[in-house]
């Protein structure tokens, strides 16, 4: 029946040009794939504020959060393609869990139309002050001295900051020991209580702790330098060159969206991103605004999800 109305919408679409511009005329569900009180979240409600002061209807969002992202994500797999129900989606349903679940309920590339990225951050490789390293260099040596000795803290098996841990020992020809918790946070505590010697933190998580002199910051996992850590290098200048491993959010659809509404909402949240208000809340979160096309964000997903299952397959993850 779905598809139905989706075939149906769509012919309309196609005989109506003007089919947005009575769109939205009810609220529009935004749907989080995990829990309140997270990044996404946090990203979603400060966006979706200013995109339905723009289209003038309210945004409601929906934390769905479980199984790994997969409940939210197939909530808006199976809505009716109408612009009223969104995903907000990020790197872990998208872009990873392809590549570390053996049977996946959704396809991130035929199931989804990319609306427009907006926002990123790069993990933060941070180490307890007592390891007694202070460059990635002087991190890999102690690796390769003692194989499998270093233990890394990440949020969970299959999770961002395990496949880009792995991503770096696969990169720096070491290995080091996956401790897994039920979160960022839970893995820096105990990062600063020595339980474990390594972590890929997100900058809310680490940099606070690094500016108390809790930790120490050795690198930044994107291409760049960070605009919230100038002062902290990228691995890939660190000796690694082309690492470039980010978390990012974006608004997505259900496949069978009309283009006019699509574009619509494309506009809106472009629009809502370049407000100072709605930029200052997102950079008090760590992040980087982005603000793109839905070519753009689909060309990205596309390489996203190649580059993860790579690593996923490299290093054996796998979720059944």
């Amino acid at each position: 029946m779905r598809r139905l109305a989706a075939s149906l919408v769509l012919a309309l679409a196609a005989g109506s040009p003007a089919l947005a511009d009575d769109y939205p005329t009810h609220p529009i569900r935004v749907i989080v794939p995990f829990a309140a009180g997270g990044a996404a979240d946090a990203v979603a409600r400060i966006v979706g504020k200013r995109i339905g002061e723009t289209l003038g209807q309210t945004i409601v969002v929906e934390d769905r959060g479980g199984g790994g992202g997969v409940i939210g994500t197939e909530i808006v797999r199976n809505a009716d393609p109408d612009g009223y129900t969104l995903l907000l989606g990020q790197s872990g349903p998208i872009s990873i869990n392809p590549g570390i679940y053996t049977k996946l309920s959704y396809d991130p590339e035929k199931d989804f139309i990319p609306i427009s990225m907006t926002t990123a951050y790069p993990y933060v490789l941070v180490v307890n002050p007592s390891l007694g390293v202070k460059t990635v260099a002087e991190l890999v040596a102690l690796a390769k001295r003692k194989p499998g000795e270093l233990n890394y803290g990440t949020a969970g098996v299959g999770v961002s900051n395990h496949l880009c841990t792995e991503l770096f020992d696969n990169k720096a020809g070491i290995k080091m020991t996956h401790v897994p918790y039920r979160g960022t946070s839970l893995a820096v505590a105990d990062l600063i209580s020595g339980q474990v010697q390594v972590v890929f933190a997100d900058p809310v998580s680490a940099l606070s702790q690094v500016r108390a002199g809790a930790l120490i910051a050795l690198a930044v996992t994107s291409k760049e330098r960070s605009p919230v850590a100038p002062d902290v290098p990228t691995i890939a200048e660190s000796g690694y060159p082309g690492f470039d491993a980010v978390a990012w959010h974006g608004f997505m659809a259900p496949a069978g969206t009309p283009k006019p509404i699509v574009d619509k909402l494309n506009a809106a949240i472009v629009d809502a991103l370049k407000d100072p208000q709605t930029a200052k809340l997102i950079e008090a979160q760590a992040m980087q605004i982005v603000g793109s096309t839905q070519q753009d964000f689909a060309s990205f997903i596309k390489q996203d999800i190649v580059l993860w299952k790579g690593v996923a397959q490299e290093a054996k993850v796998e979720v059944k």
